[in-house]
């Protein structure tokens, strides 16, 4: 059973000038970091957001206390917008009486509801300090080369009753999405752009740059779940150009066939032109949460400029989305603002990702803030680098992503129940035991996406963060919630049972435990941590969440999933089938397009009880024609059908050479050099000229050969020289052998040390 005490606001019992319950006045004005400028003009006109609080938290407490423990007979059975606000909103009365306030000081109401518990209003700066009972005044940012407005003191309001919070009241924060550019990322650390990604992307998109549909089938594979009949939301505050999420699946070579609604939360426009305008951000949101749930019903884009009026609109509107993605950072004045509508999401069987940052370890202000992702009632979603075996192939290896967000709540949040479970804070973590811990997930983040925006060329292995796995986990759900539609529930918030099931063995079938990598002051370890939370979705999470419901299935993987096989030759790939949740049937294995001359067997077929492996034997006829040729494989269960591919490439004739390197891994310190022996070995007969050369050293280093060529069979010493300010960690060098029309390469691992 789990507490949510800990972590509901608790208002002091205050006098009758403190009618509002949250902070309005920035610290640096308080504390005189930012210094006084003027007055702002009476004439400005701004549009505010005024929040009526809760009616009962202990009630709400007791209620979540409930509907996440498993135990209770209210067991995920949530509440209705309209319960909601029966039991726990503010009553008509007091409603009526906001808006009456509102109109008696000439300030016009323009949104807001009884139901999302705000009064959204317009009105003049000097109409605003009369009402508010505060002098708005313009100061100089204490990190930034701007002037900002804000009250100079807490605001106070002639009502019979507090109100929660006020929205609008400063620009101190301006929000910014959580994406980054590789080349920002190169020119930041003092290293060359082909440096920050040190290995060979592997997706399916232009490039082999990652689209969404791969990571639909690295974390999910190909099973039937789509997020039919799920609605999912997106938080943004910049309109969007549709035209561009168009072009996206145009040139992907695939359809969309979710429908998308663009909602104006508070009057902030929906539409993005450039180049006044970008919309990089909002459309990979959508097509990383289309990618990962093809078939969702609806995508709504909840677009606007006050934090409390997007959320408010995404616990209101109908259709309700039960997942939702937020790529954004800011820093509020108090950073429980949101907590009653993160509450009431929870209550309403809703969840909320959030990106976790894409500047390592969190910090209170800046770009590497952690709110809203430190707040205690949402899914904070850190960055891993991914490698999948293939295109659109199934996942291989994930590591730590080197400026994932994480750490310990610099707003001073308190630690949740679940994250006090023995076993999630240790001394390998190096968590906080009386704060909030972040992430609680991770995708990957790494620069390996494909992305369109702002009708222009769409670029690949460009843009990375953790605003591409926040989406992508709403997706996720998506699917979660889809195998309990036939039970007429939803997952709610996933935290309180991720975390109870991550300390049992389950682990392991539930997620991809990162257990490698550093971002800032914290590393991947076994288990939960601190840059990638307990991982990325593994085949066994959604059966784990939804409480075994999980349609019997099956995955089917190559490994080796690319081979070349020289015309008389053959070559062999391990073709493995998994069960998912309690398939146990016999899996029938064929191929096709295979190319003439080339025949295919399997060592095992069926594989029996669904659980196993063959080995998939290519035998290339003297005749078989060179060239590559991506092979299926298909497993056969009755109807149940999943595929994977092997990549095939019959060589030229067999006369020829191969290259090797000795030693295969070699470690060098910032300026210094190396020497790798490069060994070249002939067949049939070959006897031509092998010029040498190399690629993936990355821009501060260099490398030689001596001799340049080798005469047929032989060898060349190969020197690197690493560069002062070379990036630290692993690079793969392509060590190319060119002779005529033929070139066979080797791989060398260079460590950059210190």
């Amino acid at each position: 059973m789990f507490s949510f005490a800990a972590i509901l606001p608790v208002a002091a019992v205050v006098g009758q000038a403190q009618s509002v319950m949250t902070h309005h006045v920035r610290d640096a004005v308080r504390n005189g970091q930012a210094r006084a400028i003027g007055r702002a003009s009476s004439n400005q006109v701004l549009q505010l957001d005024l929040v009526l609080p809760l009616r009962d938290p202990a009630g709400l407490k007791s209620f979540l206390s409930d509907v996440y423990n498993p135990a209770s007979s209210s067991y995920r059975h949530f509440l209705t917008v309209s319960e909601f606000t029966a039991r726990f909103g503010p009553t008509e009365n007091d409603y009526e009486t906001v808006l009456r306030f509102a109109k008696n000081y000439g300030l016009e109401v323009v949104g807001g509801s009884r139901d999302g518990m705000d009064v959204q209003v317009k009105g003049s700066v000097a109409v605003i300090e009369t009402a508010f009972h505060v002098d708005m005044r313009t100061y100089q940012h204490p990190s930034e080369n701007r002037h900002f407005y804000g009250p100079d003191r807490e605001p106070t309001f002639d009502l019979p009753f507090k109100l929660w919070h006020v929205s609008g009241l400063d620009n101190y924060s301006i929000p910014h999405s959580m994406l980054k550019n590789k080349n920002d990322y190169a020119k930041a650390h003092g290293i060359d752009p082909d440096a920050v990604v040190s290995h060979a992307t592997t997706g399916s998109g232009p490039s082999a740059s990652f689209l969404g549909s791969d990571m639909r089938a690295a974390y999910y594979g190909s099973g039937s779940l789509t997020g039919a009949g799920q609605n999912l939301g997106l938080l943004e505050y910049v309109g969007t150009n549709l035209a561009d999420l168009n072009t996206y699946f145009k040139n992907a070579g695939q359809t969309n066939n979710v429908p998308i609604t663009l909602l104006s939360t508070d009057g902030t426009s929906t539409s993005c032109v450039a180049p006044g305008c970008d919309d990089t951000e909002q459309t990979l949101d959508m097509t990383q949460a289309i990618g990962m749930a093809p078939g969702l019903a609806s995508l709504t884009v909840y677009v606007g400029s006050s934090d409390t009026a997007m959320i408010s609109a995404m616990t209101t509107h109908n259709p309700l989305p039960t997942t939702i993605g937020c790529s954004w950072g800011w820093t509020p004045a108090d950073p429980s603002t949101l907590d009653p509508y993160f509450q009431k999401m929870a209550a309403q069987g809703q969840n909320f990702f959030a990106a976790s940052g894409d500047n390592s370890t969190w910090r209170a202000t800046g770009k590497s803030e952690a709110w809203p992702a430190d707040d205690a009632y949402v899914v904070s979603v850190g960055g891993t680098d991914l490698i999948t075996s293939g295109a659109g192939g199934p996942w291989q290896s994930e590591t730590a992503w080197v400026d994932s967000g994480g750490g310990i709540s610099p707003d001073h949040v308190a630690i949740p129940s679940w994250q006090q479970l023995s076993g999630v804070i240790n001394s390998s973590n190096k968590g906080s035991t009386t704060l909030r811990n972040g992430p609680d997930v991770a995708a990957n983040a790494n620069f390996t996406f494909y992305v369109c925006a702002n009708q222009t060329t769409c670029t690949a292995n460009l843009y990375g963060g953790t605003s591409f796995a926040a989406p992508m986990w709403a997706g996720y759900l998506a699917l979660v919630n889809q195998q309990l539609a036939g039970t007429n529930q939803t997952m709610g918030f996933i935290n309180p049972t991720i975390y109870s099931q991550n300390v049992t063995s389950s682990y392991a079938a539930d997620f991809h435990d990162i257990t490698s990598g550093t971002s800032g002051s914290y590393s991947a370890v076994t288990g939960y941590d601190l840059v990638t939370g307990w991982g990325s979705p593994n085949t066994g999470l959604i059966s784990a969440l939804t409480g075994g419901t999980q349609t019997s299935s099956f995955s089917i993987s190559a490994s080796p999933s690319s081979l070349s096989v020289a015309p008389g030759g053959s070559g062999s790939s391990t073709i493995t089938v998994s069960p998912i949740g309690s398939f146990n049937s016999a899996v029938t294995l064929t191929t096709s397009a295979l190319p003439a001359g080339v025949t295919a067997s399997f060592s095992a077929n069926p594989i029996a009880g669904g659980s196993g492996s063959s080995t998939l034997q290519f035998t290339a006829g003297s005749t078989a024609t060179p060239g590559t040729y991506n092979i299926t494989v298909t497993g056969t269960a009755g109807s149940t059908v999943q595929t994977t591919t092997v990549s095939l490439t019959i060589t030229g004739a067999t006369s020829g050479f191969s290259l090797s390197a000795s030693p295969a891994t070699i470690s060098i310190s910032r300026g210094n050099s190396g020497s790798v022996t490069i060994t070249s070995s002939v067949t049939g007969g070959f006897n031509s000229s092998i010029a040498l050369s190399a690629t993936g050293q990355g821009g501060q280093n260099s490398v030689s050969f001596s001799p340049a060529s080798i005469p047929g069979a032989g060898t060349s010493t190969m020197t690197i020289s690493v560069g002062r300010k070379a990036a630290l960690g692993s690079h793969t060098i392509t060590v190319s052998g060119s002779s005529g029309t033929s070139t066979h390469t080797t791989t060398v691992t260079l460590t950059v040390t210190h």
